[in-house]
């Protein structure tokens, strides 16, 4: 019996099943590994994955062969987010973190040969339970902390880029003085 390695959302599955796609048609070298990935996934709705999976999106604290811990972003495409603080699916390192779970460590083998172990530490955030749990706060009447009012301005004062009247008066000239 085969052990499932990673858990997907429909989401990510359908991503990484377009990047193959478009993978595929270039002779990529991580063809293979894309495709082991599609294949051993178990694919769940994304209100049912849990919240210590690493999906896309999520932030995550790993190592790398037991180094220094490293927070990264795990997005689809790394021209997203400031430098250095993404990591990008279509990387082999994004992809293989990509459905793994809090805790686990696999060994990723590259190109070359030279193998490394990947450690997801923690899922510091991920978009599928931060949905989940507004949307619990939202069904039980919990209202999420918004602007409060502390000044109420007087009724005469015109909103942002209305026009008033002139400030002058039919007996209010000030004279050539004014000028």
């Amino acid at each position: 019996m085969t052990r499932t390695v990673c858990r997907l959302t429909r989401k990510d599955f359908a991503v990484l099943e377009v990047l193959l796609e478009r993978r595929r048609a270039f002779a990529d070298p991580m063809v293979p590994m894309m495709e082991q990935k599609l294949a051993s996934a178990e694919v769940v709705p994304a209100d049912r994955i849990e919240p210590d999976i690493v999906t896309l999106n999520s932030r995550v604290v790993f190592t790398i062969d037991a180094g220094m811990a490293e927070t990264r972003t795990l997005v689809q495409n790394e021209m997203r987010g400031p430098v250095g603080s993404s990591l990008s699916v279509a990387t082999r390192r994004g992809l293989c973190m990509l459905g793994m779970a809090q805790g686990q460590t696999v060994s990723l083998e590259h190109a070359g040969g030279r193998r490394e172990w990947i450690s997801v530490k923690t899922v510091l955030y991920q978009p599928e339970a931060a949905r989940r749990a507004a949307s619990e706060r939202a069904l039980a009447g919990e209202r999420r902390p918004g602007l409060k009012l502390v000044y109420s301005a007087a009724t005469c004062v015109r909103p942002l880029g209305g026009t008033g009247g002139m400030r002058q008066t039919d007996n209010d000239d000030p004279g050539p003085s004014a000028a």
